[in-house]
């Protein structure tokens, strides 16, 4: 993420030298590429946010708004005569980071799809549905499991493997799916705004030295009071009832062989990508390539102890490519709008409003672009803050995501997991009721932080 600190925000237009003549900043914001890529982005923006109204995959605006724009930033530079090493520098270390969230996404759709395959979730549904639980109950019960796994599995890697679990219970109740949806976005968002593990925003402020990990956790009751908040609210639009089950004519699901195998190793894997950025540095991604090597591995073992096995390769085909190259784009229209100086704005709220309206604010600018860039330009200009403060802007950023479909990790896994019933559309009908739990979060923790002072020093 070293390329969305590379530049600082600068009033005039052009590149700045310091004594020695070195190039420090750079600012496009009010030239013509700057203006031309911001319509590029609002443009892009609304044909993703109204993928519904045209019929058109999210991911085809994201991909083309974030490649055209870079475009366009090479064609200013060749007319301009401009030095390109920048450029390529910035794209470079763009490209790294896209690598490394495309690859931990991969892995983990991977171990998901192979989950399925061995019917891990079929069995999981049949437990659940064939105890005669309502749809409020599992509404619940599915959020609930989202905040207590995000800490640990990691706010992404939680909201698909629940909102597979989601599906399978019924395929067709559609105000079922798109609340327990909802629910279970703002959960694993909110359960992973406490852990260091949870979110990378979160893992961004801890590597950064802004609070250690016990005082993190201090942040778990306004965490957990915004989910339930809302989760109150929605669980009014949850239909009553139960899914249709006949214990007569359902044959209960069993496990292929070699399933609890997957799942350990999926949570090995998981923890072998935290363990390995935290102590040796490494990219989180690399952690999880190597659980798919051994998932790989563990296939052909597993092929000459029983007559069937399992093809990581075949299920590598049903992953959702779509949203690994919505990614793509967006962060690389993101990308491109922090290198053209736009988001350096976001750090000009604390000289106008201060930290707590300016972190508090974070959260809504995290839904719209994207809370890695947003936190990352707050970092790198460090505002002289305390620890409460920088703790408030980690849990803004953490759960502002929410506010948004496409505004988290999380959110764009569950629309690709749930395609065409989980759309922005859904999601916006109740985000006056995220927007509540945001509200909650925020007073739980001004009373926590500054009224109470009760939290870890």
């Amino acid at each position: 993420m070293k390329q969305l600190l590379l530049l600082m925000f600068l009033t005039s237009i052009g590149f700045a030298q310091d004594a020695g003549g070195a190039t420090q900043t750079l600012d496009l914001t009010w030239t013509w590429v700057g203006i031309l890529c911001l319509i590029v982005f609002v443009i892009g923006y609304y044909f993703i946010a109204t993928e519904e109204r045209y019929e058109i995959n999210k991911a085809k605006p994201a991909l083309f708004t974030g490649t055209f724009m870079f475009m366009l930033i090479g064609i200013y530079f060749a007319l301009n005569d401009l030095n390109v090493d920048l450029l390529h520098t910035e794209m470079k270390h763009l490209i790294l980071e896209i690598a490394e969230i495309f690859f931990f996404l991969f892995v983990a759709m991977t171990f998901i799809e192979t989950l399925i395959e061995r019917n891990v979730f079929d069995v999981l549904r049949y437990k659940l549905v064939s105890k005669g639980y309502t749809y409020k109950k599992l509404f619940w019960l599915t959020g609930g499991l989202a905040f207590v796994l995000s800490p640990v599995a990691d706010n992404l890697t939680t909201a698909l493997i629940l909102s597979t679990v989601l599906f399978t219970i019924d395929k067709t109740n559609k105000a079922f799916l798109v609340a327990g949806a909802i629910n279970i976005v703002v959960a694993a968002n909110a359960g992973g705004a406490w852990s260091p593990f949870g979110d990378i925003t979160t893992l961004m402020a801890w590597t950064a030295g802004k609070g250690t990990f016990i005082q993190f956790i201090s942040l778990f009751p306004a965490s957990i009071a915004g989910w339930v908040v809302t989760a109150w609210l929605l669980a009014k639009v949850v239909p009553e009832g139960k899914p249709d089950f006949d214990l007569a004519l359902e044959t209960e699901e069993k496990m292929k062989p070699g399933a609890k195998i997957v799942i350990f190793l999926g949570i090995a894997t998981i923890a072998t990508a935290v363990l390995g950025h935290q102590f040796f540095h490494f990219p989180a991604m690399w952690g999880m390539m190597f659980g798919l090597a051994v998932l790989n591995l563990y296939s052909y073992r597993l092929k000459t102890t029983h007559n069937e096995s399992f093809d990581v390769f075949i299920n590598m085909r049903k992953v959702e490519n779509d949203t690994l190259l919505f990614f793509f784009g967006i962060l690389a229209a993101v990308g491109a709008l922090h290198f053209l100086g736009f988001l350096e704005y976001v750090t000009k709220l604390y000289d106008v409003i201060g930290p707590t309206a300016g972190n508090m604010g974070v959260g809504f600018i995290s839904a719209i672009v994207d809370n890695v860039p947003v936190m990352s330009a707050i970092l790198k200009a460090n505002p002289v803050m305390g620890l409460d403060q920088w703790l408030l802007v980690t849990l803004a950023a953490g759960i502002g995501g929410s506010l948004i479909s496409f505004g988290s990790a999380a959110g764009v896994g569950v629309m690709g997991r749930l395609r065409g019933i989980y759309t922005f559309g859904s999601h916006m009908k109740y985000a006056w009721m995220i927007l509540v739990g945001y509200i909650v979060s925020m007073i739980v923790w001004y009373i926590q932080f500054e009224v109470l002072g009760l939290y870890f020093k």
